[in-house]
This record gives C-alpha cells, structure tokens and sequence, in this order.
C-alpha cells in the first residue's frame, strides 16, 4: 500500500535548548546544566513527525541562507522529509530559545526569521498541496499563506488539519477550510472567547475537534455526537517541548491512512509520550515502532 501523503505549511526553526533544574524569574540569571542545538519550529517538528510515523511528508516553507538554514534542510531531509519546495531566502533562519526545567517543562521565545518571508504560494507548491492526502498548518507563518493553503486543499479534496498554535486568533475564512482542528485545550478560548462550553463553540466553527489535555491525554469530539476523553500515557517525562507536534504529526498519519478518529487520537497521544521520554525537539519525535509500542487501542 502506498503511504499517505502529508503535506506541512509551516515554520523550521534552529532549536538551541537549554536544562536547569528551573527556569529563572524575570530579571534573573540561573544556572544550566545541558544544551543542544537541534531542527525544530512547528512546520518542521510535525513534518518530521509524519514522516516517522509512516507518511511520505512534504514541508513547505521558508529557511534562511545563513548556517542553519544549510543544518535545518539536512537534518530534515536525513529525517525523511520532502524538502525540494523548501524555500531559502537571504538572512537568518528562525531561532528558538528553549529552556527545560527538571520536570520537563519548557519555556521557549521564538524568532521568525525567514518564515516571516513565506507568503505568496507558488504554483508547484499549490499543486503538492492538491496531491496530498492530508495538509496540515500551524500558526507560526503568515496566517494568509495558511489561509491560501487551505483554500487550496479544500478546493481538491484534500483534507485540513489546522494546529491552533501558537496562540492567536484565527480568521474565520481559514477556520471554514478546516475539517479537524488540534489545540491545547487551556488556549481553545483564544479561538472561541469565554464562553461556557468551549468545546461546543469549537464544534459550532468546526467539524472535528482534538485537544490536547497535557498530562491528562487528549479529548476527541465531532458534530456527530462524538465525545471521548483518550487517557494520557504514562512515561517518565524528559522534555515535553515537542509532544505537541508529535500528536499533531502521528494524527495525520493515522487519519489519512483511514483509521477512524478515535483510535487516531490515541495513537497520537502515544506519540506525544514517546516524545516527551527524550530531550529536544526533532531528535525526540518518535518512529512509528516506537508508538506502536506504547499504543492501547481505546475501549
């Protein structure tokens, strides 16, 4: 069988991750332990994701021409994805400032860089988007070429998976392209507004719906009446930086290879926790073995 085609519109950052045993206070210096210089951004992260998850991945976007642009289009072709419409422009790359505490968590300042430059689709890149089984986008490049993306996988059949992060508003002429929409469920009211049943208002703007519950696991609903709580999967938590986009990645995959969406939803919550075992952003996305390992199938 053929492997699902992805495609991912987004960013690819220069990840330099740093630990302490916490994070320092404003104002503050403290002392770290450990630094890594690793591929990352959103776009990157979760086109490495799918790929490793079994997708044939394309990433769309924009790189520097300075050293890291040369590192972040290596390692993600080393990783197996698609970059032959990675664009490069002239000047610096996107840098994200990661730090680590001891429990795992992250606090990360991100610098756009060339990614602020990726507008305009191109039509060789508008037609890998109307190949593709599956387009999936972030908010970390302009929201019109997110937008114009969409459009154009919409208008070929191709189905749309929007991860909502960072946070931001987003337009309504992108949320009407989008058939599944990912979030952490502590930003879903930046999409929604205060409103007494989040989820719900989700639901009214979109027809699918995965959040993201941190240490809880995921929720999945739908307009057909769906609505299921997917246990997290309990690990020992290194870095939580990408787990994000491992969930993001793996459940393209596992939705453009025609699982249904609940079990799709719990197999990439396995994904998120297989990431979150290791430190760093792209080099601690999972193999699909590895999620396979830590999949339970729902009940």
């Amino acid at each position: 069988m053929d492997r699902t085609r992805v495609v991912v519109v987004g960013s690819a950052n220069m990840d330099l991750v740093a630990t302490a045993p916490r994070l320092p206070d404003r104002g503050e210096m403290a002392l770290g332990s450990d630094f890594v210089m690793v591929a990352g951004g959103k776009g990157a992260n979760q086109a490495i994701a799918a790929s490793r998850a079994g997708a044939a991945c394309t990433l769309l976007g924009a790189i520097g021409s300075d050293s890291f642009g040369v590192t972040l289009k290596a390692r993600m072709a080393g990783a197996g994805v698609d970059t032959d419409q990675l664009r490069v422009v002239y000047g610096s790359s996107g840098v994200a400032l990661v730090m680590v505490d001891g429990d795992g968590q992250s606090a990360v300042l991100v610098t756009p860089g060339a990614n602020a430059s990726f507008t305009g689709l191109t039509g060789s890149e508008l037609d890998v988007i109307r190949r593709a089984d599956v387009l999936v986008a972030q908010l970390e490049t302009p929201v019109e070429t997110v937008t114009e993306a969409a459009l154009a996988a919409r208008s070929a059949g191709t189905r749309v998976l929007l991860n909502a992060a960072p946070v931001r508003e987003v337009p309504a002429d992108l949320l009407a392209t989008v058939d599944l929409l990912v979030a952490k469920e502590r930003h879903a009211p930046a999409i929604v507004g205060a409103v007494p049943d989040v989820r719900a208002a989700l639901l009214d703007l979109v027809p699918r719906v995965a959040l993201t519950l941190g240490g809880r696991g995921a929720w999945y609903g739908d307009r057909d009446g769906t609505a299921v709580h997917i246990p997290a999967v309990k690990v020992d938590v290194v870095d939580s930086t990408a787990s994000g986009d491992a969930f993001t990645g793996a459940l393209a995959v596992a939705w453009g290879e025609g699982r249904d969406l609940v079990p799709a939803v719990a197999w990439a919550t396995a994904a998120g926790a297989a990431c979150a075992r290791r430190l760093g952003a792209s080099v601690a996305l999972p193999h699909r073995a590895e999620i396979d390992e830590l999949y339970t199938p729902p009940a």
